[in-house]
């Protein structure tokens, strides 16, 4: 399989390799509210170093970040399926506050229920409760989450996967994992990233959520959650409406940020070989 890194020289692809590192930590860490730029999160990644004025929370939540995405790499040149074991570690990673909780475990499914408030502005710009899939379910849900994703990824092991199956496959985990929000906290941060295993494995660059469209983001969710309700053993694990295919274009779209940084590292490819000819 055609890897999108193998066609430029060491240098160039490290270079880009941290660039996507960068961007995906920083838009991601954002969408939840962290407050450091895409300079300051560059800034501390690579020079290890803190940015004056800034929660240490902040500096821990992207470096937790970054490290979750090397787990993700890890797991893209893996043979063998992905497990429970391997989300939890991954929980681990994004999860950076040291405090213990019962009530909050990190690195094991939630015990507790959660929900989020929405605003459905399709039925009259109301607010709503949507709770999330019950505790005591998770486990058979995410067993069934576990499935999609392995045979995803067999399925982008294969020749010739479009980037129409590469955004299929992620925008069908995203929206599932959020749907089902196994975790008390960091859900939408493990959702975009795993959801990228089979992206990456087909040879593709990630699909990284521009935090610009963060409000966006969360409405296509929204409305898919209003649409599709809560998530129960035994129905379709990511059921077909309207407002799945809403959230595949949004991603298409913002898949452009990671395609963006491809390009220009292929312009700078193209120019060296050129004064090398």
């Amino acid at each position: 399989m055609k890897n999108f890194l193998d066609e430029f020289d060491k240098d160039i692809r490290k270079i880009l390799i941290a660039q996507l590192r960068n961007l995906w930590t920083h838009t991601s860490t954002a969408i939840e509210g962290n407050t450091l730029t895409l300079g300051e999160t560059a800034f501390v990644l690579e020079e290890g170093l803190t940015v004056s004025g800034k929660p240490l929370k902040d500096h821990q939540e992207v470096v937790g970040h970054a490290r979750a995405i090397e787990l993700i790499y890890d797991l893209v040149k893996r043979e063998t399926e992905i497990t429970e074991n391997d989300l939890f570690n991954l929980h681990k990673a994004v999860q950076t506050e040291l405090m213990f909780d019962v009530y909050k475990p990190v690195g094991s499914w939630k015990v507790e229920p959660n929900w989020t408030s929405m605003i459905d502005e399709i039925d009259g710009d109301r607010q709503v409760i949507f709770e999330y899939a019950a505790p005591k379910d998770v486990p058979v849900l995410m067993r069934e989450w576990l499935e999609l994703l392995n045979r995803r990824i067999s399925l982008s092991s294969k020749e010739n996967i479009s980037e129409n199956d590469a955004l299929s496959a992620y925008s069908e985990l995203h929206i599932a994992f959020v749907r089902i929000h196994p975790f008390f906290d960091g859900n939408g941060r493990i959702a975009r990233l795993v959801a990228n295993i089979p992206v990456l494995k087909s040879g593709f660059p990630p699909i990284i959520i521009p935090k610009e469209r963060r409000r966006e983001y969360i409405m296509s969710l929204t409305e898919y959650h209003l649409a599709a309700g809560i998530p129960k053993p035994g129905q379709p694990l990511v059921p077909e409406t309207e407002k799945l295919e809403k959230f595949r274009l949004f991603c298409a779209e913002s898949w452009k940020s990671s395609m963006e940084l491809v390009h220009a590292a292929q312009e700078k490819q193209a120019e060296r070989r050129r004064s090398n000819s």
